[in-house]
């Protein structure tokens, strides 16, 4: 039976179990030789020979200072002042370290799209040399998740006759791996569906299950995932016109007790946050209840999600219905997938705000904010990693370690996620 890839959990059983693989703190240029190389990697825009802070310094700088704590430009020139001793002894420093402006201007010059590649592709070398030294196979589909996200703290209101909106901001999330890939601003005049389209085109999504909500739920979204060879599961609402009320006049209630007795029913329970989860997946060929289902390229079943809900103090009971539409034939596969898409809320926007503050940001130039946001997303990935090592502490617990050590902090990031590193360990407690 298929599944979904969950890298990021399989990843956490395994590091809980060795133990810390860092002796002692590494030199500095030895542990910081493979972010300067990232770094080196991206253009810089501005004009040659007028250049007082080379474009990877300030980078470099940027990100341990956002490790370390770092939420706004005034924090990471800060950073740089305070331990610019520590940062001499791998980066020149010709000329110091540059003023918060200088931070801000230079993020707003910088190609967004080049830095995130960068970043990505140095996440995913190291991703794929822990599942090797690990043993973690790369099976099951990769979950892609596309959701937006408002920037609170960004826009502006100066009278009632002009306001300026705070960014939007489109995410495209690896769920398996716990890593954002793209990160795509929206324009004023747009929204996000056809900028989700535009980077649709671009992705291998062979072996990979697209989850979205409503508002995603297009002919032409769809249309593209089945032709770059991914699956789908999208939500229902009234803006699909008659697909929402098609998929609930397919589920009465004879229906649903006619599932639930086949493999086309699925059912978990558990208890959390103080009350009993309940819920239950219903699903039936789409062709037999909607004569349009070939309007929406391989749509093959609608989806009845029920989530049953009773507090255990008070007794308050309560039911949430909701429809989906899938190119999936396993009704526990679809599970996963709906169970899996909050993800991108709980792993990703929910620690931007909480962990790196982003909503708390005001800056106001789209692509300085969304570059910030690239390395905070970077960090965000390798806080994650360390995570298990700090016995599961919270992630702002565990910048504040990196600001409070950055020798240590640093070689413990790269050693337990070095290939080298990891087979030693391993080699070790297996004697």
């Amino acid at each position: 039976m298929a599944k979904i890839n969950r890298f990021m959990a399989e990843y956490k059983d395994h590091m809980t179990t060795l133990p810390n693989t860092t002796k002692s703190s590494a030199p500095p240029k030895i542990v910081m030789r493979r972010f300067i190389r990232l770094f080196k990697e991206v253009d810089d825009a501005r004009i040659q020979g007028m250049i007082d802070y080379p474009l990877s310094e300030i980078l470099v700088i940027a990100f341990l200072a956002v490790l370390s704590g770092a939420n706004t430009w005034i924090d990471i020139s800060d950073f740089g002042d305070g331990y610019i001793r520590f940062l001499k002894k791998f980066l020149k420093l010709k000329n110091g370290i540059p003023s918060h402006d200088t931070f801000r201007r230079v993020f707003s010059l910088i190609d967004t799209d080049q830095l995130q590649q960068a970043t990505v592709a140095f996440l995913m070398e190291n991703i794929t040399s822990i599942k090797k030294v690990l043993g973690i196979k790369d099976d099951g589909l990769r979950q892609i998740c596309i959701d937006g996200k408002e920037q609170r703290g960004t826009g502006r209101k100066y009278n009632y006759d002009e306001k300026i909106r705070n960014l939007q901001t489109l995410h495209i999330y690896d769920a398996s791996n716990e890593i954002c890939l793209f990160s795509k601003a929206i324009a004023e005049k747009t929204n996000e569906i056809p900028v989700a389209q535009e980077v649709l085109k671009d992705m291998n999504l062979k072996g990979s299950v697209v989850t979205f909500d409503a508002l995603h739920t297009q002919k032409e979204t769809i249309r593209i995932i089945a032709e770059k060879k991914g699956d789908y599961v999208g939500g229902l609402k009234g803006n699909q016109g008659i697909l929402k009320s098609e998929a609930e006049n397919a589920f009465t209630q004879e229906v649903l007790d006619s599932i639930k007795d086949t493999d086309a029913y699925y059912e978990t329970s558990e208890k959390a946050h103080g009350q009993i989860e309940v819920r239950r997946y219903y699903m039936t060929k789409a062709k037999h209840r909607f004569n349009g289902y070939v309007e929406w390229q391989n749509l093959r079943n609608f989806v009845c999600y029920q989530k049953y809900t009773c507090n255990v103090i008070d007794g308050k009971e309560k039911t949430e219905t909701r429809y989906y539409i899938t190119s999936l034939r396993e009704v526990i596969l679809c599970a996963e997938a709906i169970r899996g898409h909050w993800s991108i809320e709980n792993t990703l926007h929910w620690h931007l705000d909480y962990s790196f503050n982003e909503d708390m940001n005001s800056t106001m130039d789209k692509n300085a904010f969304n570059n910030l946001s690239v390395i905070n997303k970077m960090a965000l990935s390798l806080c994650k990693l360390v995570q298990p090592i700090h016995h599961n502490v919270g992630l702002r617990t565990i910048r504040k370690s990196f600001g409070w050590n950055h020798e240590k902090g640093l070689s413990e990031l790269l050693s337990n996620f070095d290939e080298e590193t990891l087979r030693i360990t391993l080699e070790n407690v297996k004697k």
